[in-house]
């Protein structure tokens, strides 16, 4: 969708949301609440609780109940004038923020999925205002859910309106439920902001490795660098081999297509700290040599995702411009391929910076290229914190499968901060060690290092890995190889496919890191 398409997406409203004429309106009740105060007009809650009595509906989380106003009798000044009335349950009171937040967004899509499923064009959401939120969360999370879950990817299809079982919503109104309106409008593009960011995200990860190349990012970041007014730099191969980029240029040899590394550039003054994001862009890994299995290779088009995440969330600090930080992202970007110059199990590289590494395994070949790319990005840029995010090893799904990414960090305030931020954005995170015991692992007999320590603790091995080349700046790493795709089955959240994680946690962490 372009830029227009989304800001057209949502609006406020403040008029009685009976008067809407539109396909549906949309309220939520939370289970147990009988009383059903946030249900506007007496006539609708006395046959909600004609459904109530007959179980139902109880409000229960996921549970919806659908009415047709033009049914409840004639002369009512009170009837809804839309076609439909529909009804989403909040389930139980939330006793943690993170998790009211998660409540509020699931309920909305919910909301967004039933109003698809009924190819309803103009939606109106009654924000639950009796939820112990501030109104500009509410809002927020309620604009995450509905966009978030009205998401489609289509671009390849044709059009069959014969096997069209559900639609993308054209419009979604939200009215404040009493809320103040500068609150509801805050929350509202704060998380129009964040849906978009996501949305984008699965928009790349989405394309087939022959539609999103190398050179995909770079066109994109050029794009967004106009935009926004970002400062844009790509480094080719020429520039790769005088900088002596071993790590992307090895990955690379396999492939007909040009490595990038592409670079962005948002800067506020020079007396805020910088934040450097890298995410990994390998846009299609065979394995290399170390040749994965053919079952299931067509999901290695999404092991660019944290490319992606990162890329995304540069188009969100693009428009949100946040004043507290100076940030620099990094996209290492290539393919994996075995082709006949492809790099061989044994073969020695030498990264920027002079680090040698023995190739135990092609497949390894995620934390080559970010290694490259993090020494880098510290020299140049001098961060004050860095922050990668890579779908790097299927360790980390053995460990935490598809439910929570794996956090590993040099830095307790940092890892600490993301944690927050991933349960505030429904994208938890869960922390593993580091330390000198899994460093050994990593021991060459002929170079610095070498790329694999093996299947025991591979997630944490990889990590130390890219630890090597980030010295003491405080560095954080998400694994996202388990909730890049696949990721728990939530109503905003596909089930099959990218789920578009990591630019919201990032924004959340932007958002309230930079306001303490």
């Amino acid at each position: 969708m372009t830029v227009k398409e989304w800001i057209e997406m949502m609006e406020l409203r403040k008029k009685d949301p009976w008067e809407f004429r539109g396909d549906l309106v949309v309220c939520f009740v939370g289970e147990g609440d009988r009383k059903m105060a946030a249900i506007p007009g007496a006539v609708v809650r006395k046959a909600l609780g004609q459904a109530w009595k007959a179980g139902d509906f109880a409000g229960k989380k996921g549970e919806t109940f659908l009415l047709y106003p033009a049914l409840l009798g004639t002369g009512e000044a009170e009837l809804p004038r839309a076609r439909r009335v529909l009804v989403v349950g909040l389930g139980k009171p939330e006793e943690k923020v993170a998790g009211r937040r998660e409540q509020v967004r699931c309920a909305a899509g919910t909301a967004a999925v039933r109003a698809g499923a009924l190819k309803a064009r103009r939606v109106l959401v009654v924000l639950p205002a009796g939820v112990e939120l501030a109104p500009e969360e509410i809002a927020e999370c309620t604009a995450e859910g509905l966009l978030l879950a009205n998401y489609r990817f289509d671009k390849y299809k044709k059009e069959d309106p014969d096997k069209q079982e559900s639609v993308r919503v054209g419009k979604f109104l939200l009215h404040g439920g009493g809320l103040a309106t500068a609150s509801v409008r805050q929350g509202m593009e704060a998380g129009m902001s964040a849906a978009e960011a996501a949305c984008s995200a699965r928009d790349m990860a989405n394309e087939p490795g022959n539609g999103w190349t190398p050179s995909s990012f770079a066109d994109h970041a050029r794009k967004l660098a106009r935009r926004s007014g970002m400062k844009c730099r790509i480094l080719d191969r020429s520039d790769m081999k005088k900088l002596g980029m071993g790590g992307i240029l090895g990955v690379s040899q396999g492939s007909a297509q040009p490595p990038k590394l592409v670079i962005l550039q948002y800067r506020t003054s020079k007396k805020k700290p910088t934040l450097m994001l890298v995410g990994k862009g390998l846009t299609f890994d065979s394995g290399g040599i170390s040749l994965k299995p053919a079952s299931g290779m067509e999901e290695m088009k999404y092991d660019m995702c944290g490319g992606a995440a990162v890329l995304a969330a540069m188009e969100a600090i693009g428009r949100e411009k946040p004043a507290a930080w100076n940030v620099v992202a990094l996209i290492p970007a290539t393919e994996n391929l075995g082709g006949s110059a492809a790099m061989k199990p044994g073969d020695i590289i030498t990264h920027f910076g002079g680090t040698t590494s023995e190739i135990i395994n092609t497949d390894a070949e995620g934390r080559l290229i970010l290694a490259d790319a993090l020494a880098y990005g510290i020299k140049t840029y001098q961060p004050d914190m860095v922050i990668d995010l890579a779908t790097l090893t299927g360790a980390v799904i053995i460990g935490l499968g598809h439910h929570r990414t794996g956090l590993l960090a040099n830095d307790d305030t940092l890892a600490a901060g993301l944690l927050e931020a991933g349960e505030l954005a429904g994208e938890p995170l869960w922390r593993l060690p580091l330390g000198p015991e899994y460093r050994k692992q990593l021991d060459s007999e002929v170079a610095d290092i070498k790329n694999t320590g093996g299947r025991p603790a591979g997630t944490i091995t990889a990590a130390c890995y890219l630890q090597e080349f980030v010295g003491d700046v405080p560095w954080a790493h998400l694994d996202i190889a388990g909730t890049a795709w696949n990721f728990t089955e939530k109503s905003y959240m596909p089930k099959k496919g990218p789920s578009g994680i990591g630019p919201r946690t990032l924004l959340h962490f932007i958002r309230t890191t930079g306001a303490r």
